[in-house]
């Protein structure tokens, strides 16, 4: 507050104080020669209305510091305020008085009495000082300029005020008031100018908040402006979008707007990426300005669609517990005691690290072997989804990341498709047959595939189709394949292998008797009253009628047969139990489709019974040398490989080294040629492993003494004679077993092999080392 000391009167004489009525007033102040209404409510300022009425009508007016004050004293009233008179007093239905006061003059209050309910203030008039009037004119020019520029923007005050004005002119002070009371000044700015008794000060404070209160407005109606553009922008396409809503009704097309509010519902439903929920509602909006018979606008809405059926963050919940693991793969597979301890320590190692991040399992076998029932039943262990893409025949590599949408008819690679099908984003996905993926024109599927089956980099995995990142690292991925050769260098570097070797006869009788028989009997409408396989049955059927190292084949062999009884108990209607023995089986299969590799009848020269490993399981493998009169040379017939023809080369290479140790005369071969026969040469034959059974086919011709028919034998030859290990010796020992031969010689080196031979195996059989060739004929000629 600016110091008032000077309005009063230089000698301060008591003669100049008065005595009124006060009413304390809330958020108003009033300046002289205005009239203006007053509500007042408070018993105290309606008793002092009444008082005023009754004497002379005047009253106090003051303006409260604080509005909430119910019962203010001489601190909470400004003490400069000013004296009215009552032109007309008004009560109220609800209890207030609605006084009409008009003010007269300013006024300092002095002392303040609560005098029975009321109170009374003693006050002395401000005393005001005349301007110059040069100085009155200019203050009067500028001010009025200011405010004719601030009510020219605002609006609020009529021509007819301003004709008013300049009859007041004569009285600055009147002058300055009535400005003051017409702008919107805050109640402490008023106050200021109420309590300014020197009236050159008072122009200068009102110029100053008149100049403050038109930037404030320019600024607001800036704002407003701004606001009322973005307005009228929304407003204009809120018409327009009523108007079009309005046309596709008249037009029959009103059910595209309750698809669209359909897929808006949907979009605030579903749980997406950022990205994902950017770009769909992006595309809904431009979805919303196509005219929906265009072809653009099918194409949007499949996206938005694709977009929303995505399973982005729901998953299964999988739960690992490895004893039911075990349970589960032992039920649905026998045998494949590697590929089951892999996979279990792979579930192992995923309880203790709480994530899927690993590597990708790539299961490697012959056909049949039950490498994709393999990997549906690690989804069954692990109680998530199956999914399941057949990658043979898959040229495009669009197949794989899918086609982008300029394309007509454009669709997501086959990994998103399936996801979307399966609903969870964390199935065990299983990659088929990924080695009969080709490449063409059209790009490489399995580069495709290197992004999607890296850990490192699949968590976002780009599709053409989505052009938005999608993660799949919380999948487990299995791809199988029947061969490594054929799959990528590149992509077979991020999966670890896990082979699955083929069926022995001994597991296909075991699983066809635990798994297969029961299945068929259920599958044809049988059960075990009906029909009964006797052991050797199932061996005839797998010895002559199957030749594969899975069991598909061995499968639909038993269905046959099955069938066939089905069919005789329908035309008979008569169900006896039906018996199925080895001699049996032509009957209901017809002639054997496989000759049975057989041991040789007796013990003959320059004949020795070798053991072949093929996918089918072990066979073994009769190899004939004869000698005729020649030069020397060698002949190798039966189909045989590069390799095997090498071995070939290597044993007579050996043996006319070692030919005084064998007894054989030095220069045989100037007057002999050998001739080296392996049986069945439509079968294409290759490997090392018959080395040593060709060496001692050519020392058993030479000497003229036989081999022994019950020994088998495999490895393979070195030119100083060593004999090296082989692979397959699991079922080479199996098939020599099954074909009665019980005395097997193999290199020194193979004995950590024999450990994968059932031990029930092992106990029949007689298992014959050799380090050295000389062994082998030690052990081979009689």
């Amino acid at each position: 507050m600016i110091n008032i000391s000077k309005f009063f009167s230089q000698d301060g004489s008591d003669s100049i104080k008065k005595q009124l009525p006060l009413v304390p007033l809330r958020d108003m102040v009033l300046f002289p020669f205005i009239t203006t209404s007053v509500f007042v409510g408070r018993d105290k300022s309606i008793k002092a209305l009444s008082e005023a009425m009754a004497a002379d009508k005047k009253i106090f007016l003051t303006t409260q510091k604080d509005p909430e004050v119910v019962k203010p004293n001489i601190t909470d009233i400004f003490q400069v305020g000013t004296e009215a008179r009552i032109t007309q007093l008004l009560r109220l239905p609800d209890g207030t008085v609605k006084a009409l006061v008009e003010g007269l003059q300013r006024g300092k209050i002095v002392k303040l009495v609560d005098e029975d309910g009321y109170l009374v203030v003693e006050y002395v008039p401000v005393l005001e000082e005349p301007l110059p009037e040069k100085e009155k004119e200019a203050a009067i020019r500028t001010v009025t300029e200011a405010f004719e520029q601030y009510t020219h923007l605002a609006g609020t005050v009529s021509k007819s005020f301003f004709k008013n004005l300049e009859l007041l002119s004569v009285n600055e002070s009147r002058y300055a008031d009535t400005i003051a009371s017409q702008m919107p000044f805050k109640l402490i700015d008023k106050q200021q100018l109420l309590e300014s008794g020197n009236i050159e000060d008072r122009f200068l404070l009102l110029l100053k908040l008149i100049q403050k209160e038109t930037e404030v407005f320019t600024m607001s109606q800036k704002i407003k402006g701004r606001v009322k553009e973005q307005m009228d922008k929304l407003q204009k396409k809120h018409y327009l979008n009523e108007q079009m809503r309005a046309i596709k009704k008249e037009m029959g097309e009103d059910a595209e707007s309750g698809e669209i509010q359909d897929l808006e519902n949907r979009i605030k439903k579903k749980r997406m990426s950022k990205e994902a929920t950017s770009v769909v509602r992006r595309e809904l909006e431009k979805l919303k300005m196509m005219s929906p018979m265009s072809s653009e606008a099918t194409v949007v809405r499949n996206y938005i669609d694709c977009l929303i059926a995505l399973p982005w963050f729901k998953k299964s919940h999988s739960k690992i517990d490895l004893k039911k693991a075990q349970q589960i793969l032992d039920r649905d597979h026998y045998g494949l005691e590697k590929p089951k301890e892999r996979i279990l320590e792979y579930l192992a190692v995923q309880v203790l690290v709480k994530k899927i991040k690993g590597p990708i399992l790539c299961l490697v076998g012959p056909p049949g072997v039950g490498k994709t029932s393999l990997a549906k039943s690690v989804a069954t262990a692990t109680g998530r989804s199956f999914a399941r893409v057949s990658l043979g025949g898959v040229r495009d590599e669009a197949e794989i990341r899918g086609h982008r949408r300029t394309y007509v008819g454009a669709l997501p690679g086959k990994i998103i498709q399936t996801l979307k099908k399966t609903g969870y984003n964390n199935p065990v996905f299983c990659l088929d047959e990924i080695d009969k993926m080709t490449a063409d024109f059209r790009g490489d599927p399995s580069s495709a595939l290197l992004e999607a089956l890296d850990p490192e980099q699949n968590k976002n995995f780009n599709d053409h189709y989505l052009e938005v990142d999608y993660d799949l690292s919380e999948i487990l991925f299995i791809t199988t394949a029947n061969t490594l050769y054929d799959i990528p260098a590149p992509l077979r570097d991020r999966m670890e292998v896990i082979h699955i070797p083929g069926y022995t006869e001994y597991e296909k009788e075991k699983i066809a008797n635990g798994y297969l028989i029961p299945k068929q009997l259920r599958e044809n409408g049988l059960s075990g009253d009906d029909v009964v396989f006797s052991r050797n049955s199932v061996h005839t059927v797998i010895k002559n009628y199957t030749k594969e190292a899975g069991v598909r084949n061995l499968e639909r062999e038993i269905s046959s047969v099955l069938r066939k009884i089905a069919k005789e108990i329908v035309q008979t209607d008569i169900r006896k139990k039906h018996t199925i023995s080895a001699g049996s089986i032509a009957k209901y299969l017809g002639q054997p489709k496989f000759r049975d590799s057989a041991m040789e009848k007796e013990d003959r020269v320059g004949i020795v019974t070798g053991l072949a490993w093929t996918q089918a399981g072990g066979e073994l493998l009769t190899i004939e040398a004869v000698t005729m009169p020649g030069k020397g040379s060698v002949l190798v017939t039966g189909k045989l490989g590069d390799v095997m023809k090498e071995s070939a080369q290597a044993a007579v290479s050996y043996v006319r080294s070692r030919s005084k140790e064998l007894n054989i005369k030095e220069n045989f071969y100037k007057n002999l040629d050998i001739h080296i026969h392996v049986p069945e040469g439509a079968i294409p034959k290759d490997g090392p492993s018959a080395g040593i059974s060709m060496c001692a086919a050519v020392v058993s011709v030479l000497t003229g003494k036989p081999v022994s028919r019950k020994i088998a034998m495999t490895g393979e030859i070195t030119l100083r004679g060593r004999v090296l290990p082989v692979g397959g010796l699991k079922e080479k020992l199996l098939a020599a077993h099954a074909n009665g031969i019980h005395t097997v010689i193999v290199s020194v080196e193979n004995k950590k092999d024999i450990r994968e031979v059932p031990k029930s195996i092992q106990k029949q059989m007689e298992i014959l080392y050799a380090e050295d060739m000389s062994e082998v004929l030690k052990y081979a000629l009689l």
